[in-house]
């Protein structure tokens, strides 16, 4: 049974965690799908961005499976290292700080867990105002160790941040978005068509100027501005070098919409 299925149109590829049985839990299957997807999209040089979301209304991810953590614990030795080598083959969206294509999360419905971890390592957030998002782990004697711990006190403050890692709260989206955690909060009804502005907002900027951008933001607010300036980023080499930075100011000037080729 696949867990995770994707969908290319155009140069896009969106992609569901699909268990809405089980609120989209993340089970090691689960990571290690979307692990070969965002590979393929990575590799794809016909795909500019990605779309992530959850099967059905409910949640977007309710985060780690636990009824699978807590029956790995007791399992056989083989099972375990069938899991272990499952994992070694997997390299979760969490851990992929250089990804360089755009990813959206479409919260269809609520975060939670490794769920919230996975839409803080996407770049923008779109929700359903019906949303809640949360890292409860510490409720469960464990730790948003997937990023949140170390993402959410970068996103929203430290205090804000300090309150929910704390506490294991949940926030609604509305709350997300005045803290800036989300870009866009929604009503269920509308978040297709609001996914797909920003998606086509996106697709009217030249692909290799977006993943010029993203490695220059991501790459360059880790060091102080004096350094992050003169740094060498090697997508902003290769635009700099394309015939979409001829294409574009030509299209200007002739007045026309750019044809880009992402080359």
């Amino acid at each position: 049974m696949t867990l995770v299925t994707q969908q290319k149109a155009g140069h896009v590829c969106y992609i569901t965690i699909d268990r809405p049985e089980a609120c989209n839990a993340l089970s090691p299957q689960t990571y290690f799908e979307l692990s070969e997807i965002l590979n393929a999209i990575e590799a794809d040089d016909d795909i500019w961005l990605g779309v992530l979301t959850g099967a059905g209304e409910q949640a977007f991810s309710a985060g780690r499976d636990l009824k699978q953590l807590a029956h790995i614990a007791m399992a056989s030795d083989s099972e375990q290292q069938a899991e272990k080598e499952l994992w070694e083959k997997t390299t979760r969206l969490t851990d992929r700080f250089e990804f360089p294509k755009p990813l959206i999360a479409k919260l269809n419905g609520s975060a939670y867990g490794g769920g919230l971890e996975l839409a803080l390592a996407c770049d923008i957030i779109v929700a359903a105002d019906h949303v809640q998002l949360g890292l409860p782990e510490p409720t469960r004697g464990l730790i948003a160790m997937a990023g949140g711990v170390h993402r959410l006190p970068r996103q929203i403050g430290l205090k804000a941040a300090m309150g929910f890692l704390l506490t294991g709260r949940s926030m609604t989206a509305a709350r997300a978005y005045e803290l800036g955690l989300v870009n866009e909060v929604v009503p269920a009804e509308s978040l297709d068509a609001t996914v797909q502005s920003w998606v086509d907002d996106i697709l009217r900027c030249a692909p290799l100027a977006v993943r010029s951008t993203k490695q220059c933001v991501m790459q360059g607010i880790d060091h102080p501005l004096r350094e992050a300036l003169p740094r060498l980023y090697s997508w902003e080499e290769a635009r700099k070098t394309s015939s979409d930075a001829l294409e574009g100011p030509r299209a200007f000037a002739e007045k026309r919409p750019p044809k880009w080729r992402g080359e």
